[in-house]
């Protein structure tokens, strides 16, 4: 009896060392950006449209991604502080490759047929130089959250929005609920629904298989929007690569 309760109480300790050693950045910085970040229309779609020029002329973006590259990510310890980081440093990264090389089209202008941008590097991270695909596909993805994908914004109007709040630990599971109502909602690029199919973003088919471990596709669209009429799914909607701005 003794025995169990000292291990109670050991494991206890264990648990509280490590939420007390656990730390989330500061993304005091990080909101000045998403400040600039504002509802608009853009190709016939109603987006977050950013301020690039803006963000980077006050250097609030510098800023914002110097406090990213510096943070410890060893400092990181449960799997949501985890998430909400790497979800913020993929939205960073992707807005300072953009406005590194402002004026851009496309994000994807940045690379090549040869080279993509997602395989170029983007910035600092813990230390370590990384891309934006090692960011998506070796760090968020394995960590088995298929919402991920309406989180991540790779700067163009065919990708979810940009919230005008970093995405945090304590908040979110609800922030990515929140991120897959307004994706599912939004008839320019996330769901339409038609006489007879459901036109859905290819982002459903390029990660499909990342949504089958919570029944798939079609499950995953169930749940969040109980009213849709069962009808064929087509992943038709035409993937919008324009740059997420105002030009």
């Amino acid at each position: 009896m003794l025995y169990k309760l000292l291990t109670t109480v050991f494991a206890g300790l264990l648990w509280f060392a490590s939420s007390a050693g656990a730390e989330e950045p500061d993304w005091t910085r990080y909101k000045t950006v998403l400040s600039r970040v504002k509802p608009g229309t853009k190709n016939g779609v109603d987006l977050m449209l950013v301020d690039y020029p803006a963000i980077k002329a006050d250097g609030s973006l510098d800023k914002a991604y110097q406090a990213l590259a510096d943070f410890d990510v060893k400092r990181l310890v449960g799997r949501e502080e985890q998430l909400a980081f790497y979800i913020n440093a993929y939205n960073i990264l992707a807005l300072k490759t953009v406005a590194d090389r402002w004026p851009v089209d496309s994000i994807k202008d940045v690379g090549g047929l040869f080279s993509p941008v997602w395989d170029k590097p983007a910035g600092e991270l813990g230390g370590k130089t990384v891309s934006l695909g090692e960011v998506e596909h070796k760090i968020l993805r394995p960590m088995g959250e298929p919402r991920i994908h309406l989180a991540i914004v790779c700067a163009s109007v065919g990708c979810p929005d940009l919230r005008n709040q970093p995405y945090t630990a304590g908040q979110l599971s609800s922030q990515l609920d929140d991120q897959v109502q307004r994706f599912l909602n939004n008839v320019g690029k996330g769901l339409r629904v038609n006489k007879d199919s459901l036109s859905i973003s290819q982002i459903f088919d390029w990660f499909e298989n990342d949504f089958a471990a919570g029944g798939g596709v079609k499950a995953f669209l169930k749940h969040y929007r109980a009213d849709l009429p069962d009808l064929k799914i087509k992943t038709d909607i035409d993937y919008d690569w324009s740059v997420n701005s105002g030009r």
